[in-house]
């Protein structure tokens, strides 16, 4: 039995399709019309790529989209100005600041100084703190797009036995907060494992669900899942070049091996990526309707 795909791109579509909608509305009823800007410090491939994707997709809901660039060079105090008339600037909803930053700005101090309704990453201590509590005004963008693929690949996860991957605050430790919630889509038994999880292989055989963001080139194998669980891999790992000069990707999962044992898995790419960039625009929409009341 080869497992059964979770295709990130077709479930992206069908919510940004959903958000476009949304946008419409809100912009004849209430006359807002949803603003993002994304901040760039450097010339980092990756980082622009990604920045560029944000701001085209923004453009393709309808939003009201910015982007300023900045040169790796530039001070800590330029970039938190830039950040304060962001801030006070009422057409926009949602601030961005791409990380890594370059090493003379203290990223934790950045990230604080966008203010909480704004942070449509939701790496601000108060969007953490009210994740925590259950009670968030945004959802961070990757955990939520895991758990929307959950959802809608019918993944019951009401008392399942979900093991996480990975700690970071960016995907594995707000994710197995999401998804232990008293809640829907959630109300699952989360364990969280990291580099000094001792026998992993014994956890993750147990997981009816396993999602792995260890950010490790397939970290794990067929003989580490269930057979009949469901796999989510969050890892994108280049491992070489394609002959027509394109990067070659790879999961942190042994995609090959794992499709013949599990139920259900997403691909590397076009799994969890185009996720979280729709995510964030749920975000952003989202922030832009409440700042309508």
């Amino acid at each position: 039995m080869t497992a059964e795909l979770i295709r990130g791109t077709v479930v992206a579509e069908q919510i940004r399709g959903e958000l476009a909608a949304e946008t419409v509305r809100l912009r004849e009823t209430r006359g807002v019309v949803p603003g993002l800007v994304t901040i760039l410090v450097g010339e980092d491939p990756a980082s622009q790529s990604y920045v560029a994707a944000k701001s085209r997709t923004a453009r393709e809901l309808g939003f009201h989209s910015v982007q300023h660039t900045l040169p790796a060079a530039t001070p800590e105090a330029e970039l938190l100005d830039l950040l304060a008339r962001c801030n006070a600037d009422p057409r926009l909803h949602g601030i961005l600041v791409q990380l890594p930053l370059p090493r003379q700005i203290d990223e934790r101090r950045v990230l604080e100084a966008i203010r909480p309704e704004k942070d449509v990453d939701a790496f601000h201590p108060v969007n953490v703190g009210k994740l925590l509590l259950g009670n968030p005004d945004f959802l961070p963008c990757t955990p939520a797009g895991i758990q929307e693929l959950l959802v809608r690949s019918g993944t019951e996860l009401d008392g399942a036995d979900v093991v996480v991957v990975g700690r970071s605050n960016i995907v594995g430790k707000p994710l197995a907060v999401m998804l232990a919630q008293k809640a829907p889509g959630a109300n699952a038994t989360v364990t969280l494992c990291h580099t000094r999880t001792r026998d992993l292989a014994a956890h993750t055989r147990r997981a009816d669900v396993l999602i792995v963001a260890a950010g490790r080139p397939k970290a794990i194998t067929a003989e580490m899942v269930k057979p009949g669980a469901v796999v989510i891999d969050v890892g994108v790992n280049r491992i070489g070049v394609t002959e027509q000069g394109k990067a070659r990707l790879c999961g942190d999962v042994d995609f090959d091996a794992v499709k013949e044992v599990a139920a259900k898995i997403t691909p590397v790419p076009g799994g969890v990526g185009p996720m979280t960039i729709t995510m964030l625009m749920r975000n952003t929409l989202r922030a832009a309707q409440r700042a309508a009341g």
